[in-house]
């Protein structure tokens, strides 16, 4: 039964609007507009690229409340080292 609801687009559809509104509430509590973020995600892939190649268009990032604190998880798919 857990294998049907997993595929039900209704339990899909929760969790993203979910997510969203976690995401904006972070936001808010943080005071960094879209654009701040959206500056801080080129300048951590500005750094990374100094080391290896990545793939700018598979990056993930996201913002997690932990506990008392705010932490920036940032999933950046490497294509190999630079030379």
């Amino acid at each position: 039964m857990e294998f049907i609801k997993k595929l039900s687009p209704r339990e899909n559809s929760k969790d993203i609007a979910k997510e969203r509104l976690q995401f904006i509430l972070i936001h808010d509590r943080i005071q960094l507009s879209p654009r701040e973020l959206e500056e801080m995600k080129k300048d951590i892939i500005a750094v990374v690229s100094k080391y290896v190649e990545v793939e700018e268009n598979e990056l993930e990032m996201s913002l997690k409340r932990r506990e008392e604190t705010m932490a920036l998880h940032a999933n950046i798919p490497i294509r190999s080292k630079r030379s």
